[in-house]
């Protein structure tokens, strides 16, 4: 069966994408740590970070870094947090998360329940700064 985020990559389910390219794909996360929160995912599922092909696992972190600086140019932080935990889902994916403290970066607080309409609009401001 396949994953969520594979239904979110082939559009059977909505996301709100900010990022994409023909093996990778960024969107944000739902229920977010911060606001920006986003996921980076490859297109190729496979579970575990480490099970990936050299090529697809670099390209990744590539595709990864310039979504993270548009995330960084879209939303103010100091920086941005970069976590890979894979536990949630069976489907690689890099977590960047817009820091101003740790405390922004840890999972066992309580998550943000922001409205869909929320979540569309930082969408746009990072994916018009990483188009920009």
């Amino acid at each position: 069966m396949a994953s969520i985020f594979t239904r979110i990559i082939n559009r059977e389910l909505p996301g709100h994408i900010v990022a994409e390219d023909d093996a990778y794909i960024a969107f944000l996360d739902i229920t977010p740590l911060v606001m920006g929160h986003t996921l980076v995912v490859p297109k190729k599922e496979v579970d575990y970070i480490f099970e990936l092909d050299d090529r697809t696992f670099t390209g990744l972190h590539l595709f990864a870094k310039k979504v993270a600086g548009a995330i960084e140019r879209a939303v103010p932080c100091l920086r941005i947090g970069v976590a890979v935990v894979g536990l949630e889902v069976p489907h690689t994916h890099i977590h960047l998360i817009p820091m101003n403290t740790v405390g922004d970066i840890n999972f066992s607080r309580e998550k943000l329940k922001p409205t869909q309409e929320q979540l569309a609009e930082v969408a746009d401001r990072i994916r018009t700064a990483y188009a920009g």
